[in-house]
């Protein structure tokens, strides 16, 4: 399909209801909530609230590696955030989080609750809190791997995955624009990436985890049905840190948890304890700890 004609912005912007493709109907230009809606609360000191994106998936692994790595007071439950539905618009959740984006924690573990929001401020949180993959030595590399995840992926997600995978039409110059970005990035992972095995010192980080949720599984092949048109196999040490990461025990529950789409066997859409993950997946799933 051709590009649209030329658009010549009005004088003050409206919003078109209708407008925003698939997402449509949850996209709206006000924040609050839009109705009542209590969040529930299990009997871990950490309560999650979220979807297995990639935003999501940051998070749950973390979560995973800490318990496999022996800190029982990591264990979670896990409460599923259909945001298709507008789940993240609930009362509830907007106190938690008043940006109405998954994922968000409550840490109940002190004698007060502590609201966590943002995907790399819960993993900072998390891994402060803890003690636990983190880099002394490396830690500005570190750091700056992390917040150049946070910088770059909205222009591979909410540009090229959705300009590519989730607009109402094809249009070439939005699509040309952010692949363009996107094999740039991929580009700057794979230079990094050439002589040495994480992103920051000789450990594997947080910042691994959180570059590893959106641009190890777009490598893999998990996003957008893009592999092969963006040619992912041609960045090759980004695909063996990706697979690297993909091999571990705690990245597969990881990516299970709160996931409702895909592969039915790979879906655990509520963790409330490690035996949630059932016989569907104990030949691939090792028991997390705790």
């Amino acid at each position: 399909m051709s590009d649209p004609t030329p658009y010549t912005p009005p004088k003050v912007w409206t919003w078109e209801k209708g407008n925003g493709g698939q997402f449509a109907s949850i996209n709206r230009p006000v924040a609050g909530p839009t109705h009542d809606k209590d969040l529930p609360v299990g009997r871990h000191p950490m309560q999650l609230y979220s979807l297995a994106t990639p935003n999501g998936v940051k998070v749950t692994v973390l979560l995973e590696e800490l318990l496999a790595a022996g800190h029982t007071g990591a264990e979670y439950d896990a409460w599923l955030i259909r945001i298709n539905e507008g789940d993240q618009f609930g009362s509830g959740f907007v106190e938690v989080n008043p940006n109405s984006k998954i994922p968000a924690l409550m840490d109940r573990s002190g004698p007060e609750p502590v609201r966590v929001f943002e995907s790399v401020a819960i993993m900072l949180h998390l891994a402060e809190k803890f003690d636990a993959f983190l880099t002394r030595e490396a830690r500005p590399e570190m750091l700056s791997w992390l917040f150049w995840q946070m910088g770059s992926a909205p222009y591979l997600g909410g540009g090229f995955g959705h300009f590519y995978a989730y607009a109402p039409e094809k249009w070439k110059y939005p699509i040309d624009r952010f692949a363009m970005e996107a094999k740039r990035q991929l580009d700057v992972l794979d230079r990094h990436l050439a002589d040495r095995d994480w992103m920051a010192g000789g450990t594997y980080t947080i910042a691994d985890m959180a570059i590893w949720a959106w641009y190890g599984q777009l490598v893999l092949g998990r996003l957008y049905n893009a592999a092969e048109f963006l040619d992912v196999a041609s960045y090759t040490n980004v695909l063996r840190w990706a697979e690297t990461i993909d091999a571990r025990p705690a990245v597969l529950r990881g990516r299970m948890v709160n996931r409702a789409f895909g592969e039915p066997a790979l879906q655990l859409h509520e963790r409330h304890d490690a035996s949630d993950f059932d016989t569907k997946t104990q030949d691939k799933v090792a028991p997390a700890a705790g």
